[in-house]
């Protein structure tokens, strides 16, 4: 700790500096590979968690691309407002499906039935949230 070094003469605080000079290199190299090897490490990770995100990145698009075609198939080709789905009384499905929706209660239909007691039919309007 440098106390009882009043009794080392000009050489041996020399020989004791070179010591000490020796030993600090030595931990520099040592902190140096620790810390090159530890970068080195973390840099194939980081390779190794990039390649994976790209192929779950493709496995989402190929899923996008399915689900797209699927629902071509069962709505159609269709373009523009007027969608109309395949089945009665069913939502069309829009490309943007983060549009705000409003719900509204639709007018009864008038039906020109012969029974009698036959009930009255109600629907629902799905209508574009233009509040937002």
């Amino acid at each position: 700790m440098g106390e009882e070094l009043s009794g080392l003469s000009v050489k041996d605080l020399q020989n004791l500096e070179n010591q000490l000079e020796m030993s600090l290199r030595g931990v520099r190299v040592k902190k140096d590979k620790l810390l090159t090897d530890k970068i080195e490490d973390l840099s194939r990770k980081g390779d190794l968690i990039h390649q994976e995100n790209m192929e779950l990145y493709k496995k989402v698009n190929l899923v996008h691309q399915e689900n797209m075609d699927l629902h071509k198939k069962v709505y159609g080709n269709t373009s523009g407002a007027s969608r109309t789905p395949l089945l009665p009384n069913a939502f069309s499905i829009d490309d943007d499906l983060n549009v705000p929706v409003q719900l509204q209660l639709s007018q009864p239909q008038q039906e020109n039935h012969t029974s009698p007691g036959k009930a009255t039919k109600l629907g629902y309007i799905l209508l574009p949230n233009t509040s937002v």
